[in-house]
């Protein structure tokens, strides 16, 4: 049996590792790297994780999973200075620990999946455009120049919910659903200094401001020493403004951090921007999984809970799962 699986984040290479013992998977990934919103930016001696900063882990399975990446240090916890701001006051501050852990990949989040991906099949820097029925009733995928990239008897698309409405067939059952999932953007705004910024904190949630999250990248363990800073806008304001030009919206989001954290940022000797138009889903009140067995086509991701790692994991592990017991029952 083939399975293709279009994407290589969390969810995608967890199915795969799980069904790699009965099947020949193959992952069609459009970037180069692994991983999705598990990123890691580099410029000159800055690093900055741009997608996701942190996890926590609170289900077994989960646990379970991340566990020997925790022995071998792939995954370290972060116990970061926490603040919580209200737009531009400090309501409190504690220090993470072992009690609630906050992990991270080290050196980079993306460390993470590029461990697991290790040994899998990663077809890197192609973009499925199209999926048609065949003769054998299987699928053949094809690129954007119209390359067929094979026959495949399972396709399994790990992209965001619209995106994978577009990708998937219109015969695929839950194409509905996946239209209906309403996925937001966030804006990540990176910034390099020379001299660190003398803060009390290393990570931070702001309310009632444009900005959600502001976090020390450098003060995460495993990185490098230059100061580095991460800010993320609010899902509400990125979507008003994602077609805005950047240096507009560089602008803006450096002038709120300075507003916020009571310091200068727009003098940092490295910026850069980054717009994710799909970084986030609220919680979910249903997560069926959207498995479609008479046509062998599935859509995973987050988004079928939340938008958190160890939502992408379990999504994963529950479609894995489910199409095991197909084939070894």
């Amino acid at each position: 049996m083939k399975i293709a699986i279009i994407g290589a984040g969390i969810s995608a290479i967890t199915i795969a590792q799980n069904l790699k013992g009965i099947a020949n998977v193959s992952l069609f990934e459009k970037s180069q790297g692994v991983g999705g919103r598990m990123a890691l930016r580099r410029s000159g001696p800055y690093e900055f994780d741009h997608g996701a900063q942190f996890f926590t882990a609170k289900s077994k399975h989960f646990k379970d999973f991340i566990a020997p990446l925790i022995k071998i240090n792939v995954i370290q916890q972060w116990n970061g200075r926490f603040a919580e701001f209200k737009d531009n006051k400090i309501l409190r501050r504690i220090n993470w620990d072992s009690e609630y852990p906050h992990y991270v990949g080290v050196p980079g989040m993306n460390s993470i999946p590029k461990y697991l991906s290790k040994n899998l099949n990663i077809k890197s820097n192609i973009k499925v455009n199209k999926i048609i029925k065949n003769t054998t009733n299987g699928w053949n995928l094809f690129d954007d120049n119209l390359n067929n990239l094979g026959e495949y008897d399972w396709v399994i698309s790990t992209a965001p919910a619209i995106q994978s409405a577009e990708i998937l067939p219109k015969c695929f059952k839950y194409q509905n659903v996946l239209k209906n999932k309403k996925m937001v953007g966030c804006f990540s705004l990176m910034l390099g200094f020379t001299n660190a910024l003398p803060l009390l904190w290393d990570a931070a949630l702001v309310s009632e401001a444009n900005i959600s999250w502001i976090s020390i990248n450098s003060s995460k363990p495993g990185r490098t020493k230059p100061f580095t800073m991460l800010v993320h806008s609010t899902n509400a304001w990125a979507e008003e403004h994602l077609s805005d030009d950047y240096q507009n919206v560089i602008s803006y989001l450096t002038k709120e951090t300075s507003r916020i954290i009571g310091h200068d940022t727009s003098q940092a000797d490295h910026i850069a921007l980054h717009a994710w138009r799909y970084a986030n889903i609220k919680k979910q009140t249903k997560s069926d999984l959207l498995i479609d067995y008479d046509n062998r086509l599935a859509a995973c991701g987050d988004w079928l809970i939340h938008g958190r790692i160890e939502s992408a994991f379990e999504a994963g592990f529950m479609v894995a799962k489910e199409i095991e017991k197909l084939y070894t029952s």
